[in-house]
């Protein structure tokens, strides 16, 4: 090759590059995983079953627990609000119940400034015996009120996860 081939080659190869570095993802280009509104119902491709938190039965004495959980997706809406007020938050919390019975029994969310707790509990029928088999799961939780740009920590069952909400360039 000569030199001006390779001056060519080079000068596209920058343009890409700087292009691409620009560009960055798009929501649509985001994995389903990291998209807001995003859901699975039923069972996903990865074997994680999509859960509701379903009410109690009455007449039943249940062990509560926190839920144990190994994932989680922190996914902002696309834009913020019209009047600059923030956006809304939601989280894909993915874990496993230890055996055929246990099911997610409630969900309390609390928020101070960028700080925010999230106390998830399982539930499982007291003196019952359950198949020991791992069920993977996945739960949607939209977080309460909307947030502005900034740093924030996520805890969920004292286990941290901080994020980002970044600004909208307009």
């Amino acid at each position: 090759m000569n030199t001006r081939t390779i001056f060519h080659l080079l000068s596209s190869s920058a343009i890409v590059l700087l292009l691409a570095s620009c560009a960055g993802l798009r929501p649509a280009e985001l994995p389903p995983d990291e998209q807001f509104g995003h859901r699975f119902e039923g069972k996903a491709a990865d074997g994680r079953e999509t859960i509701v938190i379903r009410a109690p039965e009455t007449e039943i004495e249940y062990v509560h627990f926190p839920a144990v959980h190994d994932t989680v997706h922190v996914r902002p809406a696309v834009a913020e609000s019209p009047d600059g007020a923030g956006t809304r938050v939601e989280v894909l919390i993915k874990g496993a119940f230890p055996d055929s019975c246990t099911e997610l029994d409630s969900v309390e969310q609390e928020r101070a400034a960028h700080i925010l707790n999230v106390r998830l509990q399982m539930r499982r029928q007291r003196g019952v015996l359950c198949a020991t088999v791992v069920r993977p799961y996945r739960f949607y939780l939209l977080l309460e009120g909307l947030y502005e740009p900034g740093h924030y920590s996520l805890k969920i069952n004292d286990s941290s996860h901080p994020f980002v909400i970044r600004a909208v360039d307009r």
